[in-house]
């Protein structure tokens, strides 16, 4: 019966016709009236304990901020039709949530001169919001988006970590313990790339240089790849 008054609401009083009177000099009419608690029978009487029993098992269970939006609700069937409402609503806030964290990783990147240290726990935090959210990315997946979205200036390192880390099983915090090291010579590759960006002369040394020396990191062969 509980079920039934959460479903289909509480048991109504009927009304009870009341059977006129022809025989008096002015005839009386049938009329009704709602049924009384002499009149209740005993599944009556049951089913009206039962809407009683069936607010009480919802609002048991509801956390305080609900039970404030339901509390002028007078059956168990509108507080339950209020509380999925309200299920509906935050099911919906939820899903937007998951799409905005989405959509922040898939356009997460560091920017120009930002540190290692500052690009890290912003990663971090996005990372434990994902986690929040039932959202695992796998250790290849999150290191991947790491290393891939530094600055060019992290480039040689970002190759090192790929030569000599199992991406597969490490994961970014260790790859940002070995990053956070070579922070300044980082600085001073991004100072030389400002400063020649800025003085045609220098540009233009540059340039030359890279032409009669195109091929670079003649060392990586000498790292080795673990499985």
């Amino acid at each position: 019966m509980i079920v039934d008054s959460i479903e289909n609401g509480p048991y109504v009083r009927r009304m009870i016709a009341t059977l006129g009177e022809q025989d008096y000099p002015v005839p009386v009419l049938e009329s009704f009236h709602e049924q009384t608690d002499a009149e209740l029978t005993e599944i009556d009487i049951k089913r009206m304990d039962a809407d009683d029993q069936a607010i009480q098992t919802i609002l048991l269970g509801l956390p305080e901020d609900v039970y404030a939006a339901v509390d002028s609700c007078e059956t168990a069937k509108e507080i339950w039709e209020r509380v999925r409402q309200m299920m509906k609503g935050s099911d919906i806030g939820e899903q937007e949530k998951k799409a905005k964290l989405f959509n922040e990783w898939e356009k997460f990147t560091s920017t120009d001169g930002e540190l290692i240290k500052s690009y890290y726990h912003r990663f971090m935090q996005l990372m434990n919001d994902l986690k929040k959210n039932k959202h695992f990315p796998e250790n290849i997946a999150s290191n991947l988006k790491f290393l891939n979205n530094l600055q060019p200036e992290w480039k040689r390192h970002v190759t090192i970590v790929h030569q000599t880390k199992n991406l597969h099983e490490a994961d970014f915090t260790q790859i940002y313990d070995f990053l956070k090291m070579n922070q300044y010579e980082v600085n001073e590759l991004r100072a030389e790339r400002l400063a020649k960006s800025h003085d045609p002369l220098a540009l233009m040394a540059h340039s030359q240089s890279s032409f009669n020396f195109p091929t670079t990191y003649k060392d990586q062969s000498s790292f080795r790849t673990h499985s």
